[in-house]
């Protein structure tokens, strides 16, 4: 069970950031990529992947992740950065399973290339990795039909801990939303599925909360559910 979102109790609404700390690791070229990545810390493939959607991307909105950013912009290699910004982490089931598709996909490249791209020392990918900080927003909801109204005004700090980051924390790696619900019994079944239905990845934070919101409203407003 979740150590901060109970099923049986009020939703506790939290916010987040992410705190970005060094790993020491670089890469210059695919094979240091791939060296680094059989060894990094988990949490920079969740830094490189997730964290994007909590820090303003003005340089490269073209890309899904940090590591086909890198390789187009440091290696100019576009068909391996197409390659790993289609690798969705929403179909992984943990950090590992996505580290190995990560990797796979890298070799695949290297075997496929006789000469390795090698960046320029002002361009070579840092490995970053990610602290969460858990704010405690003291707002608690009884009834899932008052996210109809709470959810626009949620900030996306708290869309990204409850339904990004909950997949960490969750038995079914799920949304809180989602986990919160199941202990209402099969009441909420039907919008459980469409939350479920929703991959928040290929979105950005404002976008997924709107389209929660929309959610929510069209459900309790179809419905007539307290």
């Amino acid at each position: 069970m979740p150590a901060n979102q109970k099923q049986n109790e009020p939703f506790a609404i939290k916010d987040c950031a992410l705190i970005a700390i060094a790993t020491g690791q670089r890469a210059y070229n695919l094979r240091d990529l791939r060296d680094n990545l059989l060894t990094v810390h988990p949490g920079s493939i969740y830094y490189h992947f997730w964290g994007g959607l909590l820090r303003p991307r003005f340089d490269d909105p073209e890309y899904s992740n940090d590591f086909a950013a890198w390789v187009a912009h440091g290696l100019h290699d576009k068909k391996l950065a197409e390659r790993l910004s289609l690798i969705d982490p929403s179909e992984s089931s943990n950090l590992e399973d996505l580290r190995q598709e990560i990797i796979q996909v890298v070799e695949e490249r290297m075997d496929e290339s006789e000469v390795l791209g090698y960046a320029k020392r002002e361009e070579r990918f840092d490995f970053i990795r990610s602290q969460i900080i858990i704010f405690d927003t003291h707002r608690l909801v009884a009834q899932p039909k008052e996210f109809k109204r709470i959810l626009p005004g949620l900030s996306v700090g708290s869309i990204f801990y409850h339904t990004i980051d909950a997949r960490r924390r969750t038995p079914q790696a799920t949304s809180d939303f989602q986990y919160w619900l199941e202990g209402f019994g099969r009441t909420f079944q039907g919008l459980i599925r469409r939350i479920e239905a929703i991959d928040p990845y290929f979105r950005t934070l404002t976008e997924l909360r709107a389209e929660l919101a929309a959610l929510f409203g069209d459900y309790f407003s179809s419905t007539g559910r307290a």
